[in-house]
């Protein structure tokens, strides 16, 4: 054995031994290991923020997000339990009923990480009551379009702003169920340094911020997650690897 395999960490997910290294999350290391935990607020390159708790899993019996939860040696991991499932679906639904979203017009459709999650997770019909905000579309910025009606505040696009793309355009504003993402200047996006060749332009999950001109460059039917359902890249790698 490799020094650098003796400083690994065993645990397991689901029954199934899964090596990682200290210091990473329980997500992170699922992903290496092939094993796909659904997320939506998580992003490759970004911190860490487990705030919409779609990645919960049971750590040593108690509900833990796994985008945030370092891994320890000899854990126990369950990601696959009908509980679990019950409670992710719960929570996808409640996304769709606080927004306004309306998957047959959004330019996002086919490319959409709550849309792709919903069909995941076998929703049908949310148990939640629509809420039915009102909330404004700014087309303000030349090049990118902010739709807040679609925004599921996963705070991507504020974490990409600042640690990618050394910016501050995003923040959030307001609280409770007035809480939106909102921009450093009082004309809209169109008054802030946003490129549309930012990260933050393209690290939005769903269709809040698109890029004008191209979003329907892609048939429907063509798109990421119309073939594929969500995390299938990830659990293809561990296929790759039995």
């Amino acid at each position: 054995m490799s020094a650098q395999d003796a400083a690994k960490l065993s645990f397991t997910i689901d029954g199934k031994e899964v090596k990682a290294e200290p210091g990473q999350t329980i997500l992170q290391a699922a992903a290496l290991a092939g094993i796909y935990i659904p997320h939506l607020c998580a992003m490759k390159g970004l911190s860490p923020w487990g705030s919409c708790r779609v990645c919960t899993v049971l750590v040593n019996g108690k509900p833990q997000a796994a985008c945030t939860m370092p891994v320890a040696e000899g854990m126990i991991v369950e990601n696959d339990t009908a509980e679990l499932k019950d409670l992710r679906s719960s929570i996808v639904e409640m996304l769709f009923v606080e927004g306004n979203h309306f998957c047959m017009f959004c330019e996002k459709s086919g490319n959409c990480e709550l849309q792709a999650m919903g069909y995941r997770l076998g929703m049908l019909q949310p148990r939640h009551d629509y809420m039915f905000p009102t909330r404004q579309v700014d087309a303000s910025h030349p090049d990118v379009m902010l739709d807040h009606n679609r925004c599921i505040l996963c705070a991507r696009c504020i974490r990409a702003s600042k640690e990618l793309d050394g910016k501050n355009v995003f923040q959030f504003i307001h609280r409770g169920a007035h809480k939106r993402i909102g921009v450093d200047a009082a004309g809209g996006a169109g008054g802030t340094n946003l490129a549309v060749t930012d990260k933050a332009a393209e690290a939005c999950p769903v269709g809040c911020i698109v890029k004008k001109r191209v979003g329907f460059a892609v048939p429907i039917g063509q798109r990421l997650y119309d073939t594929k359902p969500i995390g299938s890249h990830i659990e293809a790698g561990r296929a790759a690897k039995e």
